[in-house]
């Protein structure tokens, strides 16, 4: 399964340009100069930049003199061949992770939704498993913390809401 660099560039700038469309109807909080538009803004931004670099193939060369000077120093692995097949499959967890925090964040609230977000991408991407459940845990309330103090940024309590 390949898709080419025009495709996936143009997806990623329209996606940039939607994050920042949303980000900028998002309402200004009184008294701050840096609202909750600004984090939606900026990813888009980066977003827009981004699409439109792969877009037109920009860094391509850089890209092919590496996997040439690989291809002359390897040999073929038989590991690295499952490894490629698995990692076209992982390309689409983000996305599915987003749509799961879309469809159960309200319920479950922040906490639990992001841990099990951060869970299945750190099991997913090979982590060490004692760390899982501690990284998941820890990166999730620390997420929160820096949304709600320091983004004023409100997200939903749920079932376990925050003390602060």
């Amino acid at each position: 399964m390949r898709i080419s660099d025009r495709i996936s560039g143009v997806f990623l700038a329209l996606l940039g340009a939607a994050a920042f469309w949303g980000g900028s109807r998002l309402p200004p909080v009184p008294g701050q100069q840096v609202g909750p538009s600004a984090f939606p803004m900026v990813v888009g931004a980066g977003l827009v930049i981004v699409g439109i670099l792969i877009a037109l193939h920009i860094g391509r060369s850089f890209e092919e003199q590496a996997e040439a000077e690989l291809a002359e120093h390897s040999q073929p692995d038989p590991e690295a061949e499952l490894y490629e097949k698995r990692r076209q499959w992982l390309a689409l967890l983000p996305p599915c992770l987003l749509v799961f925090y879309y469809l159960v964040s309200e319920r479950l609230g922040f906490i639990i939704t992001a841990a099990i977000m951060i869970g299945v991408l750190a099991w997913a991407f090979n982590a060490r498993r004692r760390l899982i459940l501690p990284v998941a845990l820890g990166g999730a309330v620390f997420i929160h913390l820096v949304f709600f103090k320091v983004l004023r940024v409100p997200l939903a309590p749920g079932l376990l809401p925050m003390p602060w």
